[in-house]
């Protein structure tokens, strides 16, 4: 493991630098920043920690973005001040406090995708990029509140309640990743991790004016996640700025092939082991041909829609004065509703591959084993329910239960996503294009008890296995429910193994823009305390809407 560059003199030599130690301050803090009061001696490993316990303790309330917290964080702190005394700290993210999406598998804490009937359900193994994390120093602080299952985009979940929009109370964060959004955005951690199957790195980004990949399908093994869909799924990591999305990406393809995950095979031998953070800022975006993909705007006029608009026409013309060559495409293929309804596979592989996770040697403690178990732990008189499923999601539920990867319809939908998958390299390589972008959601992020999240554009990548980042591009007007505005996020797509590229192009947008604003609340100063213990967090499960009935399908 590579020793940290950013060490000054005195402690790579063994000794702290003497300095008056600071409250750390958590608000908005980077990885960069953790660092320097580190390695400065401006504050110990424990008061970082600390720091973003006291916030989380504050505000937990305001968000019911996280499931359980780590209760083993402050002693792993003690640990890395004990290398940091002795000038042993190593690993690009030591002494960074995390938030994992509750999908992803650890040894220490249960992983319950936010569902009931998984509430211990104890993996007994971290998943592969779980391991890659701590490998490199992070401290996982604990696990985000997410929609139930990864199933959908309002965040909601049986056991961990309804997740809030920490800039719109009434609003919902995105999803699924949305515990992880809204925690990231309220700084309860410096950056978090998600799973996309259609949406779900992207959606919480969006609406909670982050930054974050989702990287094209096989750089990153998906093994030790709670799966969906092979020819769907990826994961990633949510940030407040480009550059700890791309440390943190750079930390999670580390993980290299994995015989478990096919998909890891396909990884160009120039793509292994590329450090994403060496050339963000290098070049510039004068000269760029980036597309828009026209087909993915609503050009109605409304007080959902409008906003979006106005935020992405300020963003081109921005872009314009730097030298962009903005080409619009106005293929009619690209059609986010039309290629959803034609093209999604999720149906027909959720079961068999929940099945699997259920059923790994690796997963102990109490959980059913299979998904129709699962599913069959139903309310009796409107009590006793193990599982939230929204109305809008039953007939896929159902029909899941009985679909699998031998239906007809399965392949032909396959055949379908290869050839959308030509039409879209086709597209970059007829218009000489460096990317695409485009509104990560139509509207603005949907209220709270919603039917669904209506109007996003994650559809495209999902299916093609392209990568996209995706950076802060506006907020709506203020209101007294948004006091600094709803977030508006943009996606920039790019060709397969693109990763670095649109990650430069991300950055160099987010220089140019500066959009990032802080939730109100989150930008007042938590007084610091001084924890014996981890505090323990128990989710507001009471909060679900009533149009949400839990144990019902």
């Amino acid at each position: 493991m590579r020793l940290l560059t950013h060490l000054p003199v005195a402690a790579l030599c063994g000794h702290i630098v003497t300095a008056q130690n600071m409250p750390f301050d958590a608000r908005e803090a980077t990885i960069d920043s953790v660092h320097r009061a580190l390695y400065f001696g401006l504050s110990t490993c424990r008061e970082v920690v600390s720091s973003f316990l006291a916030n989380i303790e504050a505000h937990k309330n305001r968000t019911n973005a996280i499931i359980t917290l780590n209760p083993n964080a402050l002693a792993i702190a003690d640990d890395l001040d004990e290398q940091l005394s002795a000038g042993n700290a190593t690993g690009s993210l030591f002494c960074v406090p995390i938030l994992l999406k509750d999908n992803y598998d650890t040894a220490d804490m249960p992983t319950t995708g936010g569902n009931l009937a998984l509430a211990r359900s104890q993996p007994t193994e971290d998943a592969p990029s779980v391991a890659a994390f701590k490998k490199a120093g992070a401290i996982i602080l604990g696990k985000a509140n997410l929609h139930e299952l990864a199933l959908e985009g309002i965040s909601v979940s049986s056991l961990g309640g309804q997740t809030i929009n920490p800039y719109d109370s009434t609003r919902t964060p995105g999803g699924s990743s949305g515990g992880t959004g809204a925690a990231v955005a309220s700084s309860f951690c410096v950056f978090g991790t998600g799973t996309d199957t259609v949406n779900s790195l992207r959606s919480p980004a969006s609406a909670n004016s982050l930054c974050s990949i989702r990287p094209t399908q096989g750089l990153i093994t998906r093994s030790g996640i709670i799966p969906i869909s092979t020819t769907h799924d990826v994961i990633g990591p949510i940030a407040r700025s480009i550059k700890d999305v791309a440390t943190a990406l750079t930390v999670m393809a580390s993980t290299g092939y994995d015989a478990a995950d096919n998909a890891t095979a396909l990884v160009p031998s120039s793509i292994r082991n590329i450090d994403y953070t060496a050339l963000l800022s290098s070049g510039s975006l004068n000269g760029l041909r980036i597309g828009v993909l026209n087909g993915f705007f609503n050009r109605t006029e409304s007080p959902e829609v409008t906003p979006v608009n106005k935020a992405m026409n300020s963003v081109m013309s921005s872009l314009s004065v730097k030298g962009v060559t903005l080409v619009p495409i106005n293929e009619t293929i690209y059609n986010a509703t039309a290629i959803q309804t034609a093209y999604d596979v999720q149906r027909f592989e959720y079961r068999e591959l929940m099945d699997q996770y259920l059923q790994r040697s690796s997963l102990s403690g109490e959980h059913p084993n299979t998904l129709n178990e699962l599913y069959s732990r139903k309310s009796i008189n409107g009590t006793g329910g193990e599982f939230l499923v929204l109305p809008s999601q039953y007939e896929y539920v159902n029909t899941a239960l009985v679909s699998s990867t031998s239906n007809v319809t399965y392949h032909n939908r396959q055949a379908g996503i290869r050839n959308l998958t030509l039409a879209l390299m086709n597209t970059f390589t007829e218009n000489r294009l460096d990317a695409i972008i485009y509104p990560e959601q139509k509207n603005l992020v949907v209220k709270i008890g919603s039917a669904s999240q209506i109007g996003r554009n994650g559809i495209l990548a999902a299916l093609t296995g392209t990568p996209v980042v995706t950076v802060p591009a506006g907020f709506s007007e203020p209101s007294d429910e948004a006091p600094v505005g709803v977030p508006i996020g943009m996606e920039i797509l790019g060709r397969p193994w693109d990763e670095e590229k649109l990650l430069g192009i991300g950055w160099k947008i987010e220089q140019l823009l500066k959009v990032r604003r802080a939730p109100v609340w989150a930008s007042k100063v938590v007084e610091g305390r001084v924890f014996e213990s981890v505090p323990r967090v128990t989710p507001d499960r009471g909060n679900v809407p009533g149009v949400y009935p839990v144990g019902v399908l």
